[in-house]
């Protein structure tokens, strides 16, 4: 599911700072990531069986190198998905996802918006 309108999408900054301010508000970079392209993950637990909903923010080199850390990244519309154990994760729009945890995910990504803003060159 997309959740647009949090004030995420477009924003282009600089690697550095934008890993510093993602992992500042438990956002996981991890190995997902190439040269040209990032992906943070946020876990957030939840009651159900097997079930782990997650807020992906993806983006894109828009000059520099990922691995080199000197690159411009322009991000994209955040994701919110459902990890099925043992299959993976979804994020189709036919996922049925709780308010509240729509809620909770929009406003986690609003603080983000605000501290991406804070620090944006652009």
């Amino acid at each position: 599911m997309k959740l647009e309108n949090v004030g995420i999408e477009d924003t282009i900054m600089e690697i550095k700072p934008l890993d510093r301010i993602m992992g500042n508000n438990a956002f996981i970079r991890a190995g997902q990531w190439d040269y040209e392209r990032v992906t943070y993950d946020y876990k957030i637990g939840s009651n159900e069986k097997n079930i782990t909903y997650y807020i992906r923010v993806q983006g894109y080199a828009i000059e520099g190198d990922v691995d080199r850390g000197d690159a411009v990244i322009k991000l994209l519309s955040p994701l919110l998905g459902k990890h099925y154990y043992p299959h993976g994760v979804e994020y189709g729009e036919e996922e049925n996802f709780p308010e509240n945890l729509v809620e909770r995910a929009t406003k986690i990504l609003q603080k983000v918006s605000e501290e991406l803003k804070e620090l944006n060159v652009e």
